[in-house]
């Protein structure tokens, strides 16, 4: 049986629907670069099995590189865990009560790593409405102080 132009079409399709049920990013470049083989197929139609599976290893390869290198450096949905010293000392205001040994949460007027609203700790009883600063980020939860004028 000889491979058909369609077949690659058919094989493209299928990858980029079975995506759409196992969203892993990854099918849908394996479904483009088959789908160019059924183009390069059509065009040429002698070009022969080999070449065809040479074209579709190494564009679909190509695409999956270009798609985590380009476009998904940075897709984070917050920066936990990332270099906190630049927080140090920012200052937000507090929203409930805080004692030592509970949690509360704070607001800030910018978002820190992704986000206006942080659960916080402290060391010393702080009322709401105080305006408090980072002293430290332990893990997910901000570690504050009061701010001194």
């Amino acid at each position: 049986m000889m491979i058909e132009w369609w077949h690659w079409a058919v094989l493209g399709v299928g990858l980029m629907v079975t995506e759409l049920l196992l969203p892993t990013m990854v099918l849908v470049w394996f479904g483009l670069g088959a789908l160019l083989v059924a183009l390069v197929h059509f065009l040429f139609p002698t070009i022969g099995l080999v070449p065809e599976l040479l074209i579709w290893i190494v564009s679909s390869i190509a695409l999956v590189v270009f798609w985590f290198k380009i476009f998904k450096p940075h897709q984070h949905k917050t920066l936990i865990g990332r270099s906190s010293a630049q927080v140090i000392g920012e200052v937000g205001l507090l929203v409930n009560d805080v004692a030592p040994f509970q949690k509360s949460t704070v607001r800030f007027q910018k978002p820190i790593f992704g986000s206006d609203v942080w659960e916080c700790i402290a060391d010393e009883e702080i009322k709401a409405g105080e305006r408090v600063k980072i002293a430290a980020v332990e893990g997910s939860i901000l570690k504050i102080t009061k701010q001194h004028h």
